[in-house]
């Protein structure tokens, strides 16, 4: 096979780089400024190297019946990998997928280019554009994982952008956003409390190590109208690599406390990680 290179390219939000795995011979690393951005194995899309984006997985492969095509709404697009995830477990899934940086498209769609008929349809814009112009009741599923840089934008984390994302997505259906902070949480907090305004049911998945405080990290918000099978959820994550915690109810209550949503005029973006928290090399 024929030896694979590192592919370096200058796009919308800085450098990125794609790099290959020496343990797969299809697998790449896409990170931009030096913080990783997405991981996709082109001979299995249904690898998910990340442990966020695994975490993703196990709340859809709990939500919804196995192998049922979602409709399903991206707002980020990286290198596509949970939109390939989906497409792979779940055939005939129809997918769009919201990506503002058009250079980071176009490197990827010709290094790492979508079969065909995967049901996975790119485009070029602004997420909270894109979401507050969707048709009303039109997804399963919804997943945010925006960054600018390492930060979620700020028109992305307010009571109003909450509301859209709650419009767009049908009764049924379930949103789900990689959030990153540390404590005392108050970015954290305050998108729990948003979310709480318009979804009934809270789930929140992250490592326990972060959620003590004790370093900065990922965590996975989860909202909908519907229960999650938070024990089912929770034997799952506890088998990864990196087990994680399923915090929902009174516990989750306790970690909102007092937060009240950030409105658009007040919107900030998610906090600056610290120095190494992401970057690689």
């Amino acid at each position: 096979m024929e030896e694979q290179i590192p592919v370096i390219r200058d796009v919308d939000g800085g450098v990125a780089k794609l790099m290959p795995d020496v343990d797969r011979p299809r697998g790449w690393l896409l990170t931009v400024d030096g913080s990783p951005q997405s991981y996709v194995d082109l001979d299995a899309p249904d690898h998910l190297e990340f442990e966020y984006t695994r975490r993703v997985a196990h709340v859809l492969d709990v939500f919804a019946e196995e192998g049922a095509p979602l409709d399903a709404l991206h707002l980020g697009g990286g290198a596509l990998t949970l939109p390939r995830y989906v497409a792979a477990r779940r055939p005939g899934s129809r997918q769009d997928v919201v990506e503002a940086d058009r250079g980071l498209l176009a490197l990827v769609a010709e290094h790492l280019p979508l079969p065909p008929g995967s049901g996975i349809a790119v485009h070029g814009a602004d997420a909270r554009a894109w979401l507050e112009a969707a048709p009303a009741d039109s997804a399963d599923v919804l997943i945010a994982d925006v960054y600018g840089g390492a930060r979620v934008p700020a028109h992305l984390t307010t009571a109003e952008y909450a509301r859209a994302a709650e419009r767009v997505l049908r009764p049924s259906g379930i949103y789900l956003a990689n959030l990153a902070d540390s404590a005392p949480f108050a970015f954290l907090r305050s998108q729990l409390a948003a979310f709480a305004e318009v979804f009934e049911e809270l789930v929140l998945i992250a490592e326990p190590s972060v959620l003590r405080g004790r370093r900065f990290g990922n965590a996975v918000l989860v909202a909908a109208h519907r229960p999650v099978d938070t024990a089912a959820l929770a034997r799952r994550t506890a088998a990864d690599a990196f087990p994680a915690r399923v915090e929902y109810g009174t516990a989750l209550a306790r970690l909102t406390g007092s937060a009240s949503p950030v409105a658009d005029a007040a919107a900030a973006p998610s906090p600056e990680p610290p120095d190494g928290a992401f970057s690689i090399g």
